[in-house]
């Protein structure tokens, strides 16, 4: 089931990153501004942010095996209908509907990981699941620059489609839901969690600031390598995958280390704090030979905290509000995530790549004091 997890997360963050990686091809190559790249590369998240808690809703009622195979047929649909879409209206259109596909495996897979692994592995198991979204970041990394440039848009979009609609394909064959405990409003699984803890609500709004760095340097890399430091686009891409497949080892080894010390929420602030660091040290020496380098070390401390706040915000919601718990976190992150691209391309057009790092440093600062460290509690909820 966690392998059939990622399979299906890798399939639709191929998908949902296929519009964010084709900005230097549209602002390059198709004349649009950066700005209004950005824009159009945002319509997936926007389309992921507004459906994440009605995914939630779809597996807390009628489970994994529904909500992800279902979401993954709609984004197959959708990107297909994409490469037939005329004008830019109606490829942003079509890129929303994508990303509204899209947002399903981000509750169902990590609700199937819950479901399926006690506490003391789960961090872990979520460690290695949570590896999906950089290695799906990376696969499209290297394939859309390259394709889009040698064969052309619609190829890419094509592909992607197609991808997506065996994957869905095997998602509805294979899942098996995990079990459950019997509801009971009595009962931590049952009764609404933010009624009760606080905590839920802090964990959001803290993994949504945090979001902001890991984006920035997710939708900004690729084109900041080819723009700023004149790297050929199939060296970038494969320099952007090997950072996501380093962000990927990342996130395993969070997980574990959050398994080891009982605790999700006393890495995350560490991490929160590196991040924070590391964004300003990169603003810093944006245009000194080490750029390179501090910008890979800034992609994987970025994306490890993901897996912590996730695997708490289950924890705590219990089994029978996980689904909508994990849609409420996503959709913080992703409102966050949505602002990125057209909000951090206008500081770029502006005063630089090295002032829009240096300010993204901000966010993670501002998440430290939210991390709820002294009331979490690591429960297990089938």
């Amino acid at each position: 089931m966690l392998g059939i997890g990622m399979v299906g997360q890798v399939a639709g963050t191929v998908a949902a990153s296929v519009p964010p990686f084709l900005i230097p091809y549209l602002h390059l190559e198709r004349g649009l501004s950066l700005t209004q790249a950005g824009a159009l590369a945002a319509t997936p998240l926007v389309g992921t942010m507004v459906s994440l808690v009605l995914w939630g809703v779809v597996v807390d009622r009628w489970g994994e095996r529904l909500a992800m195979a279902g979401g993954l047929a709609v984004v197959a649909a959708a990107m297909l209908g994409s490469a037939t879409a005329d004008g830019y209206v109606a490829l942003g259109a079509w890129w929303f509907v994508v990303g509204v596909g899209a947002a399903s495996p981000n509750s169902a897979s990590g609700r199937l990981v819950v479901g399926w692994f006690g506490p003391e592995r789960r961090g872990t198991a979520m460690g290695i699941r949570q590896t999906a979204l950089p290695l799906g970041m990376g696969i499209g990394a290297v394939l859309t620059p390259t394709l889009a440039s040698s064969r052309g848009l619609m190829t890419v979009l094509v592909a992607a489609g197609v991808m997506v609609a065996v994957t869905a394909a095997v998602c509805a064959v294979a899942i098996v839901d995990p079990p459950r405990e019997p509801l009971d409003r009595s009962t931590p699984g049952g009764a609404n969690p933010y009624r009760r803890r606080l905590g839920l609500v802090r964990i959001h709004l803290a993994s949504a600031l945090l979001v902001v760095p890991q984006y920035t340097v997710w939708t900004f890399m690729l084109v900041w390598l080819i723009d700023a430091r004149g790297f050929a686009a199939g060296l970038a891409g494969a320099l952007v995958l090997v950072a996501q497949l380093l962000g990927a080892l990342g996130r395993i080894g969070a997980g574990w280390w959050t398994d080891q010390v009982a605790s999700r929420l006393r890495p995350m602030r560490q991490v929160a704090v590196a991040a924070a660091v590391t964004m300003l040290a990169l603003g810093l020496l944006v245009d000194t030979p080490v750029a390179v380098a501090v910008i890979v070390v800034a992609s994987v401390v970025t994306v490890v905290d993901n897996g912590m706040a996730f695997t708490a915000v289950a924890e705590t919601a219990g089994s029978h509000w996980s689904g909508r718990a994990m849609g409420l976190q996503n959709t913080g992150q992703y409102l966050a995530a949505a602002a990125v691209p057209p909000g951090i391309g206008a500081v770029i057009a502006g005063p630089g790549y090295g002032w829009a790092f240096a300010i993204v440093a901000i966010f993670p600062v501002l998440a430290v004091p939210l991390i709820p460290v002294l009331t979490e509690q690591v429960t297990e909820h089938r």
